[in-house]
């Protein structure tokens, strides 16, 4: 198996370290042709403005669309509205998920904060340590503000606030699970690649 995570903009090489711990065979993404031999992709945190442009510049927008019509892939944060249909604003958007997103819904850098979240999708395994709650961190986080279709909410906060969702392949998380030396989100998006 080989995860790629997108490197043109923010925090892509937390992904890398936290795949490589789980011994997963890993590549930056820069170039449409590097998608080629990848069985799944990781679209980081960073600004989503910057990286859709970026996207666009490198002629990377199209090829990732393709792509996640047959491969997993799994957007944090900022990935997360990248993958989203709608945004509320003019932007690159890969537009295949059907939710819908509110950027910086929590407010400024410096309303930045951790929680601790129940995560039923993470238990599955039995494993005693998969019962633990997931300790999320979110920095300028976008909210899901709603999904549609097949799409399924995995995660609310207590004020039922969406903050992760998937549709089949496709995974989006308002936090960043990289930033933490919790693997298990990391292993549930392994699981869907090998779908």
């Amino acid at each position: 198996m080989k995860i790629g995570v997108l490197a043109l903009q923010g925090a892509f090489a937390e992904h890398l370290v936290m795949l490589r711990k789980l011994g997963v065979e890993t590549a930056e993404i820069r170039l449409p042709e590097q998608l080629d031999d990848l069985d799944g992709l990781i679209i980081p945190g960073g600004e989503s403005t910057t990286m859709g442009k970026l996207m666009v510049d490198f002629e990377l927008l199209e090829p990732i669309r393709k792509f996640g019509l047959a491969h997993a892939i799994w957007g944090t944060c900022a990935g997360a509205i990248l993958l989203a249909k709608d945004a509320h604003r003019e932007q690159p958007l890969l537009s295949l998920m059907n939710i819908t997103v509110e950027r910086n819904a929590f407010g400024r850098q410096l309303d930045s904060f951790e929680a601790a979240l129940d995560i039923s999708t993470l238990k599955q395994a039995g494993d005693k340590s998969d019962c633990d709650p997931f300790h999320a961190v979110f920095i300028r986080a976008p909210i899901i503000e709603s999904v549609q279709g097949e799409t399924e909410i995995l995660v609310s906060l207590p004020d039922g606030r969406i903050v992760a969702a998937q549709e089949g392949h496709l995974l989006a998380t308002s936090f960043h699970p990289e930033l933490t030396g919790d693997t298990r989100f990391h292993e549930y998006f392994l699981s869907l690649v090998s779908v």
